[in-house]
């Protein structure tokens, strides 16, 4: 049945499209790199400053301007990435490294999630310190297994 509706998927005219258009994927998989780009580049300082870099600086007014950025980032990355993946569901599905990529972002995007919306910032700092190091391993290891995906 998830063959089927690979298959399917694949044979859409968005799929069509992104697969077989001389521009659109070039387009696309350049607007994935800008979303990942925001978004880690605007997570990186977030974890740093939870593991306990600046110390001046409170989470709350780095969260004020770099949650936005990261925010930004994640939705362009995840309509470009479904796009990216509408032009090969099959051989996308098929690679592992690519299912460790999808696994490693629900668990970054839970962690996300737990810290800023249920816990808020009033935490502990042996808390933050493992909220920190947990998500900078967790993108770290999309980065790595989506560069790895192309070669893989």
């Amino acid at each position: 049945m998830l063959e089927a509706w690979l298959e399917a998927l694949a044979l859409t005219p968005v799929a069509q499209w992104v697969r077989f258009s001389r521009w659109s994927y070039a387009v696309i998989n350049t607007l994935h790199v800008l979303g990942i780009a925001l978004l880690v580049g605007a997570i990186i300082p977030l974890d740093l400053k939870r593991i306990g870099l600046w110390r001046r600086i409170t989470l709350e007014q780095l969260a004020h301007v770099l949650v936005p950025v990261a925010v930004s980032g994640f939705v362009i990355a995840v309509i470009s990435g479904v796009l990216l993946f509408m032009a090969g569901p099959s051989d996308y599905f098929a690679l592992s490294i690519f299912l460790f990529k999808l696994l490693c972002i629900a668990f970054a995007v839970a962690n996300a999630v737990n810290f800023h919306w249920r816990m808020g910032y009033a935490v502990p700092f042996n808390q933050q310190r493992f909220v920190g190091f947990v998500s900078l391993i967790l993108w770290l290891c999309v980065l790595v297994a989506g560069r790895f995906i192309a070669y893989v």
